[in-house]
């Protein structure tokens, strides 16, 4: 059996402060499983470069100097994580066998490598990363996370709960997502649609080691309702629903002031009708903003931009890439 080619995916944004120290671990991890046999020798690991604006693609640059095993690229502008893992995605898909995408905040245990080549070996196509144990996080972050994987899942998002973006890939999965052409993308809960045989693998996430979280409570409510409104359209049936039963409401109301008046006992009270108006006038501003929010999405759909464009790579290409 042909040792598989591993690359090793990860999205770097403004990480000069850790990049030099999780950079060596990531080749050790590649050498040691190339030396117990699990995969072969000319395994790499790629940095993708978001557009950081600090010395981030410089260091990747010196990196790919000194040691074969570093290759990068690099974006023409920041996109974003989900869009700077798809670009390393796609470069690596005709270049490899597997592929594990990392952060490169040396918070997810890279030691969980061995066992998704192991379970890769034994027929799977996707193993998840998944987070064994939230004990590290604050109460703030593990009780806003946990919110945000039974809110995705509630809305009809398939998401594996407590798994990030930690996860082999092999190039046959990555070929078909090739297919997928959307702009908006949500990858935790895209690759699961794939399909293909699938496995979890648990590990513990640790404190970042160097550098800032790029992930505030506000960016995981953005990254949440893109989720929901890329991959579900429950949301509007919900609006439907709960306009169904305001319309019931409304009914009932006219019936009991048909009613009041015949008896005439009405009762002049503005408290009362200024309430109803704020708050129907409330729900249908919420409700025309998610309807706004898929709106939006279907423009962004039909303008068909690339996602991503790699303006530099540390290695000579035929041509450049873009998405």
């Amino acid at each position: 059996m042909n040792k598989p080619r591993l690359w090793i995916v990860v999205p770097c944004y403004n990480e000069q402060e850790v990049l030099p120290i999780t950079a060596p671990a990531f080749r050790d991890k590649i050498i040691e499983l190339a030396t117990a046999g699990k995969i072969s020798d000319d395994s790499r690991v790629l940095f993708v470069n978001d557009g950081s604006s600090d010395r981030t693609w410089q260091i990747i640059c010196d990196l790919a100097k000194e040691d074969e095993h570093y290759i990068g690229i690099s974006q023409s502008r920041n996109r974003g994580h989900q869009n700077t893992l798809l670009a390393g995605l796609m470069e690596a898909k005709d270049k490899c066998d597997i592929t594990i995408s990392i952060d490169c905040d040396g918070q997810d245990d890279i030691n969980a490598m061995n066992e998704m080549v192991d379970r890769y070996h034994e027929g799977c196509e996707i193993v998840y990363g998944v987070r064994s144990s939230r004990k590290t996080d604050t109460w703030f972050k593990r009780n806003s996370a946990q919110m945000f994987y039974k809110l995705m899942n509630r809305m009809g998002t398939e998401t594996v709960y407590n798994h990030a973006d930690y996860r082999l890939v092999s190039s046959r999965v990555l070929n078909h997502f090739a297919d997928f052409k959307e702009v908006n993308i949500f990858l935790r809960g895209m690759f699961p649609l794939v399909g293909f045989k699938s496995t979890s693998v648990e590990y513990e996430r640790a404190e970042r080691i160097a550098g800032e979280s790029h992930y505030p409570f506000w960016k995981m409510m953005k990254l949440a309702i893109e989720g929901i409104t890329s991959l579900s359209t429950k949301p509007i049936s919900m609006i439907t629903g709960f306009g169904m039963f305001t319309v019931f409401l409304g009914i009932i109301g006219i019936i009991w002031a048909c009613i009041m008046v015949a008896m005439r006992n009405t009762v002049a009270g503005w408290a009362s009708l200024a309430c109803i108006i704020l708050f129907l006038g409330g729900v249908q501003i919420f409700s025309l903003g998610i309807i706004g929010e898929y709106i939006g999405k279907i423009y962004l759909e039909t303008k068909q931009r690339p996602r991503y464009i790699i303006s530099d790579k540390t290695w000579e290409d035929d041509k450049e890439g873009d998405e």
